[in-house]
């Protein structure tokens, strides 16, 4: 089921299965700023990254040296959230852990997903609370893809992603975006990455993240993106590969693929989050709107 909120601004639709974002259309201009999904390309539209997020070799880790299946970003993209609560703008969306839950990962959960409006931006919350008898692993992270352009008449290459600095500390992925360990400087003159369908022409670009926002802006317009992430270890930017895909995703994410060539025990993999047991974590990140 999609749920809708909305606001004096924007219109904002969430897929219960996989609590994934579905649109964000501004009520000033008609405009939707998602992508809407196209499987010529992506069809996704905004997944939820939990409990890993990016691939793991062979698709599997250990846990106590016991073997488990997991999907790219996690499983929670698979499962129907229970919405908890909803008012005009906002709403709750919640995933317990179950027995299809315990076949990928060994632990007693309740995931939390938050959208609320706020004025022209849209704040999503992430709560993991740990309802295990021991400590949990996990990572989590954000997906949302968004048109681009978002104004007739412009095009992919007019647009940029601007950040707050003008070197950026690159995270270098293998060809099929697993972790190296790798970093190497990335210049940005006048602090703004333009868009190019070359820029992703091996896959994802990700960028440790000493900075908290970045604007998605067109060069022939005043209308903007603006993502802003909290306590976030790294920022992808991807669209599919060697394509004229006309979207780019804006990823922040806690946590980092699996090791080039290694498969991962969940207890040492990098960047996981450790919560003690009946402990909470709570997280957000806002896209505001500017048109």
């Amino acid at each position: 089921m999609v749920i809708k909120i909305e606001n004096e601004n924007l219109v904002v639709e969430i897929n219960q299965l996989g609590a994934e974002l579905f649109s964000i259309k501004s009520k000033k201009t008609d405009t939707e700023y998602l992508w809407q999904g196209n499987s010529e390309y992506w069809a996704g539209r905004a997944p939820v990254l939990f409990p890993v997020c990016g691939r793991m070799t062979d698709g599997k880790y250990f846990y106590k040296n016991k073997e488990y299946p997991m999907p790219i970003h996690g499983f929670a993209k698979l499962f129907e959230f229970e919405c908890d609560m909803k008012s005009n703008s906002k709403v709750e969306l919640i995933l317990n852990s179950n027995e299809q839950t315990k076949e990928y990962y060994p632990f007693d959960f309740k995931f939390v997903m938050t959208y609320e409006l706020i004025e022209n931006t849209l704040k999503i919350t992430h709560q993991i609370i740990n309802n295990d008898n021991q400590d949990m692993y996990f990572s989590f992270g954000a997906h949302p893809g968004f048109n681009v352009p978002f104004v007739d008449g412009e095009k992919f290459e007019d647009y940029y992603i601007e950040f707050s600095k003008d070197c950026l500390d690159e995270i270098v992925f293998s060809q099929k975006c697993y972790y190296t360990g790798e970093m190497r400087k990335l210049s940005i003159p006048s602090k703004k990455l333009n868009l190019s369908h070359d820029l992703f022409n091996i896959d994802a670009r990700f960028f440790e993240t000493d900075t908290d926002s970045v604007y998605l802006k067109s060069t022939k317009s005043d209308r903007s993106i603006k993502v802003t992430y909290q306590d976030m270890t790294c920022l992808g930017l991807w669209h599919k590969p060697r394509t004229d895909a006309p979207y780019v995703c804006i990823e922040p994410w806690h946590g980092v693929p699996a090791d080039d060539g290694k498969i991962d025990d969940l207890q040492t993999k990098r960047q996981m989050i450790i919560l003690s047991k009946q402990d909470c974590y709570t997280n957000s990140y806002q896209i505001q709107i500017n048109d």
